[in-house]
C-alpha cells in the first residue's frame, strides 16, 4: 500500500480528492490537512510514502511547507499540486525537495501515476510547467 498525505487548500472541494485516491486498491490516503503549517506534524505522525501538497495553502504556502517536509521526513516524496500552471512554482518545488508537480485539473488517473512514479524515485513535472525548449 502507498501511504499517501493530501494537504488541500480552500479553493478544493474538501475531501473529493482523498475520496478518489481512496477508491485506488494501492493507496491509502493516511493524513489530510487543510493548512501548510499543520504538514509536518500530521507527516511526522502518519509516516506517509508520498505528500500531495496544493501549492496554495493557507498559514504556509505548500512550496515553503514542501521544503520544511523534505527538511523533516526526507523519505517522504512530495508531488506538489497547482491549480494556475506558472513555470516559477516549477523551479520553486523541485528547489525544495519535491519529486514533481501537477496541475490539479488533470484526470485522477494521472495523479495516480505520478504518485506511484515518484515513489519509484522519478521526477514528474506536468507538461504544462516544463519549460520551452
Amino acid at each position: 500500500m502507498i501511504r499517501v498525505l493530501l494537504a488541500e487548500g480552500q479553493g478544493t472541494v474538501h475531501g473529493a480528492l482523498g475520496l478518489l485516491l481512496g477508491l485506488e486498491k494501492d493507496i491509502d490516503v493516511v493524513a489530510q490537512v487543510g493548512r501548510g503549517d499543520e504538514i509536518v506534524d500530521a507527516a511526522l505522525t502518519a509516516r506517509p510514502d508520498v505528500a500531495l501538497l496544493d501549492v496554495d495553502l493557507p498559514g504556509l504556502g505548500g512550496l515553503d511547507a514542501a521544503a520544511r517536509l523534505h527538511d523533516e521526513a526526507p523519505e517522504c516524496r512530495v508531488l506538489m499540486l497547482t491549480t494556475v500552471a506558472r513555470p516559477d512554482q516549477l523551479r520553486r518545488a523541485l528547489a525544495g525537495g519535491a519529486a514533481g508537480i501537477l496541475v490539479k485539473d488533470g484526470p485522477v488517473t494521472e495523479l495516480t501515476a505520478a504518485i506511484r512514479a515518484v515513489l519509484r524515485g522519478e521526477t514528474v513535472i506536468d507538461p504544462a510547467l516544463a519549460p520551452p525548449d
